[in-house]
Formats: C-alpha cells, structure tokens, sequence
C-alpha cells in the first residue's frame, strides 16, 4: 500500500483524484492518507479539496452504475456486499430516497449504501448533489484538520 501512495504522490492532485475515485467506489483504499501527504508536502488545499471530492463522487457514482444493472447476484459475487446487506440498505432508504447519498461518505456502509442507490433506481441527480454534499464535507474538515495540526 506504501508503494501505491508514494506512487499517487508523485501524480499530485491528479493523483489525489485517482485515490479518491478509487476509494469512493467498491474497491478498499484509503485516500485520507494520500491527502494528508499532499497537503503536508505543500499541494494548496482547494486544488486537494476539489480533485477529491470529485474523484470520490465519481467513484459513488460508479458503485451506483453498477447497482442499475439491478443483479443481486452479480453484486454478491463481484462486489463482495452481501444480499443482506444491500437489503437492509434498502430498507432503510426507503422513504428517504436519494439525499440518503449524503451518508455514503461513512466508511463501511458507503459502498453499500451507493451500490443500493443505483439498485433502487434512486434519482441520479438527487444522489449525485446529495452525495456531493457529503463527500465535500468529509474532505473540507479533514484538510481543515490537518491545518490545524501543522
């Protein structure tokens, strides 16, 4: 993992936009790290924020894709969430919708969480904007954090 981030440094917000897509979409990564090495090398945070926030949108986006193809077992066996999970996601977006996307910024139930946005046919751009509004508040705090701290 140590090798595929100093990698990521070396593409700078480029490469920020990559970890987050990465990240934001079923695969496991973590971009926070990728982040935090930037900003403290020097990177300017608004260049950081954006090619993240857009980066981990888009891979929410993706998981929502593939949740419109709308095959359980395809999901179960490819993407490694299990029925019941993605059921249980369902259920409890049910009457909440699309601004629901706004929690795919947790770690653990996001994926799940946009995979099953996708699967229930939730309206794209509600989940794309609600989505949005998460993923840009995870990012802002976290670089207003590392501010802080250095």
């Amino acid at each position: 993992m140590d090798d595929i981030i100093q990698h990521l440094i070396t593409y700078g917000y480029t490469g920020m936009g990559v970890a987050a897509f990465v990240a934001g979409s079923v695969f496991p990564f973590s971009s926070e790290t990728l982040l935090a090495a930037l900003q403290l090398a020097g990177l300017k945070p608004w260049p950081l924020f954006l090619s993240a926030t857009v980066g981990n949108v888009l891979g929410s986006m993706f998981n929502y894709w593939i949740g419109t193809f709308g095959r359980l077992e395809w999901i179960e066996h490819y993407l490694h969430i299990r029925r019941e999970k993605i059921e249980k996601t369902q259920r409890w977006l049910q009457g909440h919708g699309a601004w629901m996307g706004f929690f795919c910024f947790l770690p653990i139930i996001g994926s799940a969480l946009s995979v099953t946005l996708g699967y229930m046919r939730a309206n794209p751009y509600l989940s794309v904007l609600s989505i949005f509004m998460g993923k840009a508040l995870r990012y802002a705090v976290l670089i207003w954090a590392i501010n802080m701290m250095g």
